[in-house]
């Protein structure tokens, strides 16, 4: 039997698997490079226009790197170009924000209680955040600040902090982190394939045509890079965030979000220290402790304050409405509140459990019905919930999750 709901989340996974590659790839060629960088040493002998080198040993044998500031004397034959991780994080990330953000709007995107909007308005408020992030970054380091890189990082982070509120406003408390993170992720994409490339292109010409290349090209390469260098962490940071409720899904959320950048700012300036010297300057740690402990406190300084009666007359979307009206529903939901509702609440009963996971209350009729998928993956065709089956969850009440989702698919195919 073809299942469109498995099929649709094999797809996710696999583009969420390529996603997870490829940003490795990226990040780890990026660090490596920014570290190269930072331990470049000098020696009598360099070549002609060389600026330092370095001596590695990995894998059993000897590397010798030399970095040319501006260019070589000549074009080597050979030349390897760092695009590609770049470019496939972003198409797989953009292509997984398709697929679980746009096609998914009414459950992972749109929070009515923040904004009624329709599918397409949400989706086009999310593309319009991502392209708008990426058109004001570049303004900005093309601006008459440019010349001032702590001046265009206190703007940037500014805007960060805008962009957070913005989006806590209008989105789920997770896709507004996600959105954050995709905002940045394509300002970081945007470097290597507006600028980077670009100029590195303009270089090679340069040297086929016989012409000196130009510093300033590769001045502003590497600029870019270093910016790069400390927006991965916070990127990673907000790309993972949708496990983690407290993160994404509590008051002061768009808060947290703008710690978490200079979290990344602090370790990043540890590390790029230490390799440039060979030792990191120590505050940076208890500077990064205490933003953790400020994230930790602002997440639980609220709780929930909402009215349950309401939410149980909360008007469904139409996906939603099919499988309320599904004929299963009844002891589909019974079973849902049962086994899952006292981990998935609001104020969840679980001992040292302080808020649902990922967010998912799974209380009233509207939240089992506009959760339906999930619950059909989660606990229907799949034992990944209740975890462990702690709540002893039996096989006749999965049986009726998967007649309760199979009719409402039926429902909203009429």
């Amino acid at each position: 039997m073809f299942d469109l709901a498995v099929m649709w989340d094999w797809l996710a996974f696999s583009v969420r698997w390529l996603h997870v590659i490829t940003a490795i790839a990226w990040i780890g060629a990026s660090f490596y490079f920014i570290a190269l960088d930072l331990g470049l040493r000098k020696a009598p002998d360099l070549p002609k226009g060389a600026y330092g080198e370095e001596w590695e040993v990995h894998g059993g044998g000897f590397y010798h790197t030399t970095k040319y500031l501006v260019a070589p004397d000549r074009l080597p034959e050979h030349l390897t170009w760092h695009k590609w991780q770049s470019y496939w994080t972003w198409i797989s990330g953009a292509l997984l924000l398709a697929i679980v953000y746009w096609a998914g709007a009414e459950l992972f995107l749109i929070d009515p209680e923040k904004a009624d909007l329709a599918g397409w308005q949400a989706i086009g408020l999310s593309a319009a955040f991502i392209a708008v992030g990426w058109v004001g970054y570049d303004a900005l380091c093309r601006s008459p600040l440019k010349d001032s890189p702590t001046a265009v990082m206190l703007v940037l982070f500014a805007g960060i902090v805008l962009a957070s509120w913005l989006l806590n406003q209008i989105f789920t408390g997770r896709a507004a982190l996600l959105h954050l993170g995709a905002m940045t992720a394509t300002i970081m994409t945007g470097n290597v394939f507006f600028v980077i490339m670009p100029n590195q292109r303009i270089v090679i010409a340069d040297l086929k045509a016989g012409r000196t290349p130009e510093a300033k090209y590769g001045q502003i390469a590497k600029l870019r890079s270093t910016h790069n260098n400390y927006l991965t962490l916070p990127v990673l940071f907000l790309m993972l965030s949708n496990h983690y409720p407290l993160a994404t899904s509590t008051e002061h959320a768009w808060i947290i979000a703008c710690l978490v950048f200079l979290t990344g700012v602090t370790i990043r300036h540890y590390f790029n220290t230490l390799h440039a010297t060979g030792e990191g300057p120590i505050w940076t740690w208890g500077a990064t402790a205490l933003l953790v402990v400020a994230m930790a406190w602002l997440s639980t300084a609220s709780g929930f304050d909402g009215d349950y009666e309401s939410l149980e007359e909360a008007e469904l979307s139409g996906t939603a409405l099919a499988f309320a009206s599904s004929p299963a529903f009844d002891e589909a939901a019974n079973a849902v509140r049962g086994r899952c509702s006292m981990c998935h609440a609001r104020e969840p009963i679980w001992d040292g459990m302080y808020w649902a996971p990922k967010g998912v209350h799974l209380e009233t009729d509207a939240d089992i019905a506009s959760h339906a998928r999930e619950i059909y993956l989660q606990s229907g065709i799949s034992h990944a919930m209740p975890p462990a089956n702690l709540t002893e969850m039996l096989p006749e009440e999965r049986a009726a999750i998967r007649r309760w989702y199979r009719g409402g698919e039926d429902v909203a195919a009429r």
